[in-house]
Parts: C-alpha cells; structure tokens; sequence
C-alpha cells in the first residue's frame, strides 16, 4: 500500500514538475507556436493540401496556450474556461454551416486574443528585471496581435465580400484565414506592397489603428525591453 502511494505521489510530481516548466517557458513555448502557425500553411497550400482546417486548428491551439498565463491562481483557469468554449462555438459553427455564429466565433477569439496580447504585455513590463522570457512575451504579443487582426480581418471579408482587394495573381481565389494573416502583418509592419488593399471604410479604420500600433509597438517596446536586458547581461 506504501509503495503504490509512493508510486502515485512520484507520477504527481513529474506532472506538476512538467507543468512548472511549460509555466515557466509559456512565451517562449507560444512564440514558437506562433511561427509554426506562420508556416505551416504555406508549406501545406505548396504540397496541394487544403490549410484552412489546419490552420485552424493552430489557431486555436495558440489561443489556449496564450490564454495559460494568468499568474494569479484564483482566476487562472477562467479564461482558458472561456477560450474552449470559443472553440466549441467555432466547431458547432462549422457544422451547422451558420455564417452569423461563424462569424460570432471568430470576433470572439479575436477579442480573446487582443485580451491575451495586454496580459502578455503587462507580463512584460511589471518586472524590473527582464529575462528572455520577458521577451518572449513581448515578441509573442506582436505575432498574436498580427494574427488575430487577419482572423478578424478574414472574418470581415466573409461579412462583407471584397472587403479586402486583392490584385494580380489570386484576385479570383476565396480569401482564406492565411490570406488574411498575410494582410494584417503587411499592415502591422506598413510594408503596403500593394497587392493587397482596403476594400471598405471598417477594414480602411482597423488597418489604420493597427499600422499606428506596430510602429510605436517597434519603436518603444522592443527597444524599451532590449536595452533593459542588455543591461542585466552585463
């Protein structure tokens, strides 16, 4: 009886001890997850595999992974509590076939993300010591910012049909969740190559409050964060 209580308390601490970890390393674990997403759908689409489930998928695991960084535990699992059932929402949206849920779920995980963004942010910068997964939080804050502006931006051109313009090769193909992502970090990083525009005055607005953000999110975030680790380096 001992050594099955024995058995059972060592299981129990490799989990917990597994947990702490991933606690520890969450940006970093999310940032990674976030490049995958960028990735792998260009990789699929390529090889002649349909990414938009897929890419899916990523975008909900990214948004429970963010959503685990409450760091006080009385509300830690409230909002993971709420980003399943954003995903369950979505799920029984695709089933049904209902545009009006679908498009619910969508500006629902947005809102979730934009939310997951400020907790990562002020994760950030409460410390006055910064350590590389301070920066992790920082980057990851960006790239889930950026993705999530394409969900929503996908999702308003589903609203809305050509509420995105696209020109050249591709003008004619559906707009999907990647090309979405690709408009909103052309956005983000006001690179503007022109083959993707502004179709209407909400997506022209949402465009421009997040061209505003990236560059003083560049201009002082990151800065602000790596010259305060360099100086705790030396």
């Amino acid at each position: 009886m001992t050594q099955q209580a024995s058995i059972g308390s060592v299981h129990q601490d490799g989990f917990s001890g597994w947990w702490r970890a991933y606690l520890e390393h969450r940006y970093a674990v999310l940032f990674y997850s976030l490049i995958l997403t960028l990735i792998v759908a260009p990789i699929l689409k390529a090889i002649g595999i349909h990414p938009d489930n897929v890419m899916q998928f990523f975008l909900g695991l990214n948004l429970l992974a963010s959503s685990v960084a409450l760091e006080s535990r009385k509300r830690r699992w409230t909002l993971p509590a709420i980003v399943l059932v954003a995903i369950v929402l979505r799920i029984v949206s695709h089933q049904v076939g209902h545009a009006g849920l679908s498009t619910l779920s969508l500006w629902f995980w947005t809102a979730i993300a934009l939310y997951a963004v400020f907790i990562a942010l002020r994760f950030a910068l409460r410390s006055s010591i910064i350590t590389s997964e301070h920066l992790y939080a920082a980057l990851s804050a960006y790239l889930l910012a950026g993705v999530f502006m394409g969900v929503l931006y996908w999702s308003l051109d589903q609203v809305w049909p050509n509420s995105i313009i696209v020109n050249g090769p591709g003008a004619s193909d559906p707009f999907l969740p990647m090309e979405g992502v690709y408009f909103s970090f052309i956005t983000l990083a006001t690179v503007g190559y022109g083959d993707m525009v502004p179709g209407n005055d909400v997506v022209r607005n949402f465009a421009i409050v997040e061209a505003i953000a990236g560059q003083f999110y560049l201009a002082v975030m990151i800065a602000r964060l790596m010259s305060l680790y360099m100086r705790e380096a030396r």
